[in-house]
């Protein structure tokens, strides 16, 4: 198996596992956040996408799809335009608002299509190539994209979990938390 096939695999489980937690759950359910401090569904699995987004396209020289596409219209969050989502406080958090999953899975979607074409293009040598510099060692386009995929998992992880809260194993939703 060569190694994009295995990356490509990879970033493959992140898309079902993405569309598993959205799905069918409410705007109020996804806003949902079981603490004050905790994170909700949807910045979960925004700030996930933004980071996807983020590093590929900064792996690739090309403009984010959240930028390019007019996802961040659609969104029309009051953050800057670049922002991932990384070092959120609650307030922050708080402010990631969709009017629904479909939103997110749509943006999800176009993200995962830009990298999936990315790896497959991708030759044997291009995993070597330092991709960033400020870290010792320097960050190859290899480790960069293991460590998108670590983060992205983590975080949809983290919505499943949170998921999980929302629809108890006995059928009960505890009432929908949205400060």
């Amino acid at each position: 198996m060569d190694v994009k096939d295995v990356l490509i695999d990879a970033y493959g489980r992140i898309k079902e596992e993405v569309h598993a937690a959205v799905d069918g759950l409410s705007p109020a359910e996804l806003h949902t956040r079981p603490a004050p401090d905790a994170n909700s569904v949807a910045w979960l699995v925004w700030h996930l996408t933004r980071i996807q987004d983020d590093h590929v396209a900064d792996a690739a020289g090309l403009d984010q799809v959240w930028l390019s596409q007019g996802w961040e219209e659609r969104f029309g969050l009051s953050l800057p335009s670049r922002d991932t989502g990384y070092g959120h406080g609650a307030a922050q958090v708080a402010a990631v608002r969709v009017d629904s999953g479909d939103l997110l899975t749509g943006y999800f979607d176009a993200v995962h299509t830009r990298t999936l074409e990315y790896v497959h293009g991708l030759g044997p040598d291009d995993l070597d190539r330092v991709v960033d510099d400020r870290w010792t060692p320097a960050v190859t386009l290899g480790v960069r994209l293991v460590s998108v995929l670590a983060d992205d998992l983590q975080h949809v992880g983290q919505a499943a979990y949170v998921r999980g809260l929302l629809r108890h194993q006995d059928g009960e939703m505890p009432a929908p938390r949205d400060d």
